[in-house]
């Protein structure tokens, strides 16, 4: 059950990490349960914003792709237990250095992203 987890909540990151640095809202917005919230900070500026209104600063922004950035976000670890998760993952981007904290959790009979913490290290 461990290693299915592992590679389902594998497969949501990766969808994750394509749809941010793609610029991809359908995708993105997949990963996440409909009520998630996003906070963090950026240069000491509190961040707090629902997935609806996160998604549609994804897509009114340009993407890492299209700024032709190289594709550098990886998993640094995922913590399960039962039916919830922790993965932090390094997200560098659009000139920043963002650290991100996933909460994880299997609804039904899918893992979704149910709150998002961040912020940008120098």
């Amino acid at each position: 059950m461990y290693k299915e987890n592992i590679k389902e909540i594998e497969s949501l990151i990766t969808n994750y990490f394509d749809g941010i640095f793609q610029g991809d809202v359908i995708k993105l917005k997949s990963c996440f349960y409909k009520n998630a919230n996003i906070y963090g900070d950026i240069n000491g500026i509190e961040y707090l914003k629902n997935v609806t209104e996160y998604l549609e600063g994804v897509k009114n922004r340009q993407s890492p792709k299209d700024l032709n950035e190289i594709f550098r976000m990886e998993i640094i670890g995922i913590d399960i237990m039962g039916k919830i998760a922790m993965a932090k993952l390094h997200v560098p981007m659009l000139g920043y250095n963002y650290y991100d904290y996933l909460a994880l959790s299997k609804i039904g009979n899918e893992w979704k992203i149910v709150n998002k913490i961040f912020t940008h290290i120098e």
